[in-house]
């Protein structure tokens, strides 16, 4: 018998992810588009990370539109690790239509919910049913 979280995973919609952007190529990108050099853009990332460390370090928050709000967090054993918000310019600038140009696989399946999903894997597996009772 399947599990239902194996029937969602293969069916749901998902974005094909492309190979990541590197450094030396957003640098580039981020200096074409602002005309400063590579190298002062790669200062700047670093100044504005440095900067967030030493505000978090000091148990404050740092908020930049734009880019989002970060916050120092503590685990039970101890460990500071940062807490980090995008800004909503990010989720609204991937949200416009026509705008994303990925690959999304499963498409079709855009707004179907967890059932019929399930429902789906039942179909398309009678040999491995999930009952709709799972978790």
């Amino acid at each position: 018998m399947a599990s239902k979280i194996k029937a969602i995973a293969t069916y749901r919609p998902r974005i094909e992810l492309g190979n990541t952007a590197q450094k030396p190529e957003f640098l580039r990108a981020v200096s074409r588009a602002t005309n400063l050099t590579e190298g002062m853009v790669d200062l700047v990332i670093k100044e504005v990370r440095d900067q967030i460390i030493e505000f978090c370090r000091a148990g404050r928050g740092v908020k930049i539109e734009g880019l989002g709000t970060y916050a120092p967090n503590i685990s039970t054993d101890g460990r500071i690790d940062l807490q980090i918000r995008p800004d909503m310019a990010f989720i609204n600038g991937l949200n416009l239509p026509g705008a994303f140009t990925g690959t999304v696989i499963n498409r079709e399946h855009i707004g179907m919910s967890s059932d019929q999903l399930v429902q789906m894997w039942n179909d398309n597996h009678p040999e491995e049913p999930i009952t709709f009772s799972e978790n």
